[in-house]
């Protein structure tokens, strides 16, 4: 045979060589591996959304999902509402103060990838034109997508908006942006409409018929986002949203406006956080459930059943102390809106939580969307996602569990009326409150926050608390309970900012680890113990080991440490721990890292008060030991 000869290859599969194995043969030798373990509490995630996750899924799996058959592009457009490929504006949103400064930071991001603007002005004030056309000076609004956050000023700003489109001669067919007017968000957030509901709604439809001759202009939002950032799991988010977007449907064609025109005038705006493949599927179910949702108005077209959607990262995950992690978590958070399939993104600068953005920051968020579509090209990749057994299998566990919440709203005669009752509010209270719980405990991990923070970083300044406390706002004659949005690490973060405000015009507390006996022991509990204790802003003094008894008291004597924590092993603790406390407990807090059942009773009798395990409350136990140390 010739050496460089051709074998035929094209009938070869790969892996063809290997036999197929069944399901029941996987799940024999999971259980062998398992050595009797529970299959359950050792591989199915238990998810805050509702539903088990199993530790893997097959081609069997996928075989009751009808949506699959379909193409891009088609209905109910799980796999996008775009046929041929997957991209999405970059948005960056700009405070409007002065209004030359902000034209000229517009042009100048203009020039650096961002291909949509979002003006945040005051919603308090009359928008005046010749005060917008120099906010729009030399940006073309046919090639830009421009975005107005105005509240109640939206219809105002409308026309003025069209007016100066029409002035210009731009072609309506290609202007693309919104007004962002939402009065259920108002009455989320404020607990009113943003006069009355009527009136409110006849305003959305005034917006609806005045912006019919745009076709990708938008006037009517839904903040789902407000869900997310106030607690909520991602069922709840989607759900919550789609019901929310719902209650405009139903009473904008009670005031006889026809499903066609609102539809295609509806923004939706979600808000990605950290669980990766969670979000990507979220995105994919709301184009799903909200095609099924509209399609059931009866729209002359399925095209008026597509989702337009915007992302935004979320602020719920994001730290004030170690933040430029926050530039990871939106880093993934990006990829989950884009692989999902948003129609345009914004990415919030990393400190935009708790200080004003700087140039570097606002450039970070910048080029982290236009790296993952100029450098890895998912803009080019119609429904990344498609047919991964997992993703699939994610996306309709959560139209399922979404689907079911939304039925019980509606049977709560809607949004609007269950918002009233109190049932919005209660459902994400009872989420968020099972979310403290496992960041207090480390069950949900923060990184740099509850888990592995920066032991030399601390807060030298006093800074507003609002920033590390829940805030909502609460109109005149509200009629209903406002959500609260939060931070998850906020409690955490009190916590620490007290010890730095302490420590401004005090010794900053110690926590000397008192390691004693078996290497792989004590230096597991000291590192446990010393990531314990630097959560809360505290100097953190850990050893290699002490010789002996007499050596390691008179090192924590001489520290002056206010807290001792004893690292060691449980076989060792009956013997060394009360020995140790009676030494030093006159002088220091004395702490035992580790929990040994056996002898607990026994050392609490001689008076040992403090344990800490991987069982600890995180947060509640550091408050107890400020308070012992006075620290307000």
């Amino acid at each position: 045979m010739d050496l460089f000869e051709e074998k035929n290859t094209e009938d070869v599969k790969l892996f063809e060589s290997f036999p197929p194995v069944s399901t029941e043969t996987w799940e024999a030798l999971i259980q062998k591996d398992l050595k009797g373990a529970d299959y359950v509490k050792k591989l199915v995630w238990k998810t805050m959304e509702g539903f088990d996750v199993k530790p893997y899924y097959r081609e069997e799996d996928l075989k009751n999902l009808e949506y699959l058959n379909v193409f891009p592009g088609d209905f109910p457009f799980v796999r996008t509402s775009r046929k041929t490929e997957n991209n999405w504006f970059v948005r960056q949103d700009l405070p409007v103060g002065d209004i030359s400064k902000a034209n000229k930071l517009a042009l100048d991001i203009l020039m650096k990838g961002v291909d949509s603007l979002g003006f945040l002005l005051d919603p308090t004030k009359e928008p005046e034109i010749d005060e917008i056309e120099k906010l729009m000076e030399n940006i073309y609004a046919q090639i830009v997508e421009v975005n107005f956050v105005c509240g109640k000023q939206a219809l105002a700003l409308l026309r003025i908006y069209l007016q100066l489109v029409k002035k210009y001669n731009r072609d309506l067919s290609k202007i693309h942006g919104s007004v962002d007017f939402d009065p259920i968000g108002n009455l989320i957030l404020k607990g009113n409409f943003y006069t009355s509901e009527s009136s409110d709604f006849e305003a959305c439809k005034a917006l609806i018929e005045e912006s019919r001759h745009v076709p990708h202009f938008r006037t009517l939002a839904v903040n789902a986002r407000y869900f997310k950032n106030a607690g909520s799991s991602i069922a709840e988010e989607l759900a919550f949203g789609l019901a929310y977007g719902n209650e405009y449907l139903s009473k904008l064609t009670d005031l006889g406006l026809n499903i066609d025109d609102i539809a295609t005038k509806i923004k939706f705006t979600f808000a990605t956080g950290s669980n990766y493949f969670m979000e990507i599927a979220k995105i994919r179910a709301a184009r799903l459930l909200w095609a099924k949702i509209v399609n059931a108005y009866g729209p002359s077209d399925a095209e008026f059943t597509k989702t337009h959607i915007h992302t935004v990262t979320a602020d719920w995950n994001k730290t004030l102390y170690d933040p430029h992690m926050n530039m990871l978590r939106t880093t993934t958070e990006a990829m989950s809106a884009i692989i999902g399939g948003t129609n345009s993104l914004t990415v919030r600068p990393y400190n935009a939580v708790f200080e004003e953005t700087s140039v570097f920051s606002e450039r970070i968020a910048r080029n982290q969307q236009l790296v993952i579509k100029e450098e890895c090209y998912l803009d080019k990749v119609i429904d990344p996602a498609a047919g991964s057994y997992y993703l699939e299998n994610l996306t309709d566990a959560l139209v399922e569990e979404a689907w079911k919440i939304f039925l019980q709203i509606s049977e709560m005669g809607g949004f609007i009326e269950a918002f009233k009752k109190g049932f919005i509010q209660q459902k994400i209270h009872e989420t968020s409150q099972k979310r403290n719980a496992a960041i207090a405990n480390r069950k949900e991990i923060l990184i740099g926050t509850n888990q592995y923070p920066n032991f030399n970083e601390f807060v030298n300044k006093e800074i507003d608390t609002a920033v590390v406390e829940p805030s909502s706002e609460i109109a005149e004659n509200g009629i209903a309970e406002p959500l609260k949005t939060y931070r998850g690490a906020q409690g955490f973060e009190l916590l620490r900012y007290k010890t730095d405000l302490f420590a401004m015009k005090n010794k900053r507390p110690k926590a000397f680890m008192f390691t004693y006996g078996s290497l792989a022991m004590r230096r597991a509990r000291s590192q446990f113990s010393s990531n314990f204790f630097a959560c809360a802003g505290f100097e953190v003094i850990d050893n290699n080991g002490f010789k002996t008894i007499e050596e390691g008291v008179a090192a924590s004597l001489e520290s002056k440490a206010e807290i001792v924590v004893i690292c060691g092993s449980d076989d060792d603790y009956p013997v060394i721990v009360p020995e140790i406390f009676t030494k030093i407990g006159h002088n220091a807090i004395v702490v035992v890292a580790g929990y040994p059942k056996d002898v607990v009773d026994e050392l609490k009798a001689k008076g040992i008060k403090h344990f800490i395990h991987v069982k600890s409350n995180v947060l509640a136990t550091l408050n107890e030991f400020q308070k012992l140390l006075n620290i307000a």
